[in-house]
């Protein structure tokens, strides 16, 4: 094989700095052997997940059994050595290592023969699930005060005749020095996270579930994870950015459905004035459009639903004429047609659309001037002053959004798969439609994805051109309910009809042609090229639109070349799609996607070990086991292998001069 002959006019530059890290042969050399070795290991297991519109128990279990994962590794590990009782049991002290931990001591009559058993239990599974990675890698993810320890029990085996004392004293000495719970809850908190390699969300954190924020919590230290944007995950970074029609979306949306426990439990906002208003306000009115739709248990009194109602009402009217003047505008956007309080005849309370007049079911509205129906009154300008204040400067919620611009994006493509919440703009015949999102701003397909992410950034940015800045902040309000936007891709959003308007013609929004076109495989490969998806077995998974599962509905579509991942992990999807979820699990044989039932709670499953029934699909093989240098990351190392070696060449001839570390 002929050597290799480099042309190093542009490169001595960039090899000086490499030299630094790796200043010799040797270490240059054991750099390039440790890649290759790292090439050749499994490939990491990705989880995918879409729409948890805030049901955070049901998202954080799921993150804690990888889908189904640890309880399979558990099946196969111990299989009939132990009881269905005693997996079960250890699976959820893997789960929830400190609350069964408690449970435990109340029944269990001998802990120290106890906490002997389990931590090799516990070895034994970490070791399963740590056996894909590098030890640099493995010894990353431990705690650094039981680092050694697991490091020691994961390499050692009682099997091991010569080891088996040394192994004993090790455990031992964590028993008796009363650090066994810690331990406990260590390892199992180490299988966590080794077990999913990256999670991908495909969008809407946020939404009318009560624990967005505890979602949020979670995630801002997890090890591995992306998202791209949903359209409620929009929604409230608009509201951080200080768009006021986008607070007043959220507020309307958390009062519809009763659950306030994000905005004032996670961020502590002071609806204390909203409430105080709409009793002014709309005291002598029932509001009988707006009573809350309860989730879960009624727990609410009368006079609170009440509240809530003329809450509901009054930021949804101030919503209306905040909308109509961001229209109003912004006359690129196209939407006058949705000033919807312009349509109104408040003599004859009617409400008149595409030539069609129809009766309102009430046309009660105190704060409105119909000479002027979008102008808020000096009441609701102070009211959305003090709401605007408090978005503004709450410091969890923007150390969340912060997080999720670091984090997240548009679109992303990993491993030849395309990710993205909800659609990709398409005219009638499939192809990529133009859409101007700024004035002489028009793009299509990636180019379209990536310069709205470049605007959704200029909102948050502080050296942003002011005129920019305030684009960028009214434009979330076009992303969430938009026509062209890809992440709403319908002719109207019908919040106000659904209101007022009793006839469900008025109530439909029309879907785009993506939705339209999606299950087309010509369609689905037409948009992998476009964003440059390379691969043979090349995919697009997204979310947005429950799938119908109780109606015969398919996640796949496209021949398997497009996955819609919403299964409807919110509470009122459930009756809908007839599931609770789905999560796509991405490992070194293929893919699987695991079908949800609806989660009880984080006390049944603690007490009573009760897990959430998955039933898993295969939905595609891999002919062999993919390794790292099928991937992403294998496609980075051969570069950085590729320069090692080059670096190589160049000390051996004497172009860069190998640099002794000094000891």
């Amino acid at each position: 094989m002929p050597a290799k002959h480099y042309d190093f006019k542009n490169d001595t530059r960039y090899l000086e700095l490499l030299s630094q890290t790796f200043p010799t042969v040797a270490e240059a050399s054991t750099e390039i052997i440790n890649l290759q070795a790292i090439l050749n290991l499994p490939k990491g297991t990705e989880h995918f997940v879409a729409d948890i519109h805030g049901e955070h128990e049901a998202f954080l279990h799921i993150l804690k059994n990888a889908s189904g994962n640890i309880k399979r590794k558990v099946n196969e590990l111990f299989g009939s050595t132990l009881r269905e009782s005693e997996k079960r049991d250890l699976c959820t002290l893997i789960y929830y290592p400190e609350e069964k931990l408690e449970l435990i001591k109340q029944t269990e009559t001998d802990m120290n023969d106890w906490y002997h058993i389990t931590i090799h239990q516990l070895v034994r599974v970490c070791r399963e699930v740590s056996s894909k990675y590098t030890r640099s890698k493995v010894h990353k993810a431990l705690p650094p005060e039981f680092s050694y320890i697991i490091q020691e029990l994961l390499h050692e085996r009682t099997d091991d005749i010569d080891k088996t004392d040394y192994v004993s004293a090790i455990l031992d000495t964590i028993i008796s020095t009363g650090r066994a719970d810690d331990f406990i809850s260590a390892i199992s908190v180490v299988i966590q996270r080794l077990i999913i390699d990256k999670l991908h969300i495909l969008g809407d954190i946020y939404d009318r579930g009560p624990g967005a924020h505890l979602i949020m919590d979670t995630l801002v230290p997890y090890h591995r994870w992306d998202i791209q944007w949903g359209n409620h995950d929009i929604l409230w970074m608009g509201a951080a950015a200080g768009n006021d029609a986008c607070i007043c979306n959220i507020l309307r949306i958390a009062l519809r459905y009763a659950n306030m426990k994000t905005i004032e439990d996670g961020y502590g906002i002071n609806l204390v004035p909203l409430a105080s208003f709409a009793m002014e306000v709309y005291a002598d009115d029932p509001c009988t459009e707006f009573q809350p739709k309860i989730l879960g248990e009624d727990l609410l009194s009368d006079k609170v639903k009440q509240l809530y109602a003329r809450m509901h009402k009054a930021i949804s009217v101030i919503q209306f004429k905040l909308e109509a003047q961001l229209y109003l505008r912004h006359q690129l956007w196209k939407m006058e047609d949705r000033c919807v309080l312009s349509h109104i005849d408040y003599e004859k309370g009617t409400f008149t659309q595409d030539g069609k007049t129809y009766q309102m079911t009430s046309c009660t509205f105190p704060t409105i001037d119909p000479k002027a129906p979008n102008a808020l009154t000096d009441d609701e300008r102070e009211l959305m002053a003090g709401l605007h204040n408090s978005f503004i400067i709450c410091e969890k919620l923007h150390k969340h959004i912060r997080k999720i611009l670091q984090h997240g994006c548009m679109y992303a493509v990993y491993n030849h798969n395309l990710l993205f919440h909800a659609s990709v703009p398409l005219n009638e015949d499939g192809t990529m439609k133009n859409v101007e999102i700024a004035p002489g701003k028009t793009f299509s397909g990636k180019d379209l994805m990536h310069n709205i992410g470049m605007i959704v950034r200029t909102a948050f940015q502080s050296d942003s051109d002011e005129y920019d800045k305030a684009y960028a902040t009214d434009y979330f309000l076009y992303l969430w309910c938009g026509p062209d936007s890809p992440l709403f891709d319908k002719s109207k959003m019908a919040t106000f009809e659904r209101y007022f308007i009793r006839e469900k013609e008025t109530h439909v929004e029309e879907k785009g042609n993506f939705f339209k076109l999606r299950n087309d495989e010509k369609i689905a490969d037409m948009i992998l090229d476009a964003f440059d998806v390379k691969g043979a077995n090349r995919h697009i998974i997204n979310g947005h639109v429950p799938v119908h599962v109780a109606k015969g509905e398919s996640p796949l579509r496209a021949n398997g070349k497009l996955m819609v991942i919403d299964g409807g992990f919110s509470e009122p999807y459930h009756k809908e799609t007839g599931i609770a979820g789905y999560t796509l699990v991405y490992h070194s044989r293929g893919f699987e996607l695991v079908q949800h039932e609806p989660f009880n709670s984080t006390a049944d499953a603690i007490k009573r070990g009760i897990d959430i029934k998955s039933t898993t699909q295969i939905v595609e093989m891999s002919q062999r086991r993919m390794r790292v240098a099928d991937t992403d990351k294998g496609r980075d190392i051969r570069k950085q292998i590729a320069d090692l070696e080059e670096l190589l060449y160049a000390y051996r001839h004497g172009i860069i001069k190998e640099n002794e570390r000094k000891k």
